[in-house]
């Protein structure tokens, strides 16, 4: 059975055109659960079917937690399920979904699984994360156009479009709850890959995806959520030296960009100050 997991925060049509783009009429087993961020849009519920569930979050946990919601209820139903995680504002080429269980079963090793991405004009978004730790460097790498291979052992992939094999775990895998957007996905797979589990990302089937088409609506919040759970990436997965000259180097560019670009500028700062509340006040 798979399970497609995607968050709503005020986006019925991207949501619909991802449900519009799943095959009708195939003898695969699959349903949609939508975890719906945004409780005043009444719009969302108009989805809901014998295909699609409908779950409301009560307000917006942010992503991480909103999947982690999803999550949680797909393996009441099932631990064995595969569950695609997939953004609102991304949707599957023709054929792709018959291709994902043979795929899984021919690599059950493969515990988390990444898709290569492109944009609708048939750019690559992306096709692979590197992480090189004494640096603290974040890095997306094309690691799947030079290679035939099935797939690729990498670092982390993208939330945007990722698969998790339920039956390779333990216990239910579950995104940080301290991450409220952006980098999540990033420290899902570290943690977990840290755990002896395997990242890997194919070429073999895709997803389409339009990007920033929602987080790009506030440039401020964006920039905001994104700094702090940059810097709580650093204090998990490297080392207080990294951290430091980052973090210095993190403050110098947010004071430079309240001169040209202060939404952006105030954004970074007010998302350090946000991770030094958090880290001057640990719970």
């Amino acid at each position: 059975m798979i399970y497609f997991l995607t968050v709503n925060y005020y986006s019925t049509n991207l949501v619909a055109q991802l449900i519009n783009s799943l095959p009708n009429g195939t003898n695969i087993e699959y349903k949609t659960v939508i975890i719906n961020n945004s409780p005043e849009d009444d719009s969302i519920h108009n989805l809901q079917s014998e295909s699609v569930l409908i779950i409301d979050a009560g307000s917006n946990l942010g992503f991480g937690n909103a999947c982690n919601l999803g999550i949680k209820w797909i393996y009441t139903q099932n631990t064995q399920a595969i569950i695609w995680i997939i953004n609102p504002d991304a949707y599957l080429p023709e054929n792709t979904l018959s291709q994902v269980n043979p795929f899984l079963k021919l690599h059950p090793e493969i515990s988390i699984l990444g898709t290569i991405i492109h944009t609708p004009t048939g750019e690559i978004w992306f096709a692979g994360g590197r992480f090189i730790r004494t640096i603290g460097s974040i890095l997306t790498q094309d690691m799947l156009t030079n290679t035939d291979a099935e797939y690729v052992a990498c670092d982390w992939v993208s939330g945007c479009s990722l698969i998790i094999n339920l039956a390779n775990f333990r216990e239910c895998p579950l995104f940080d709850p301290a991450y409220f957007l952006y980098y999540e996905d990033f420290e899902f797979c570290r943690r977990y890959a840290n755990e002896g589990y395997l990242i890997a990302i194919t070429k073999q089937f895709d997803v389409l995806h339009q990007p920033s088409s929602i987080t790009n609506r506030n440039i401020f919040l964006k920039t905001k959520h994104s700094t702090y759970s940059y810097l709580l990436t650093l204090d998990k997965h490297t080392n207080k030296l990294v951290f430091i000259v980052r973090g210095t180097r993190l403050i110098c560019y947010a004071l430079l960009l309240m001169f040209v670009k202060p939404q952006i500028g105030l954004g970074k700062l007010y998302g350090m100050l946000n991770y030094w509340r958090r880290y001057s006040n640990p719970k």
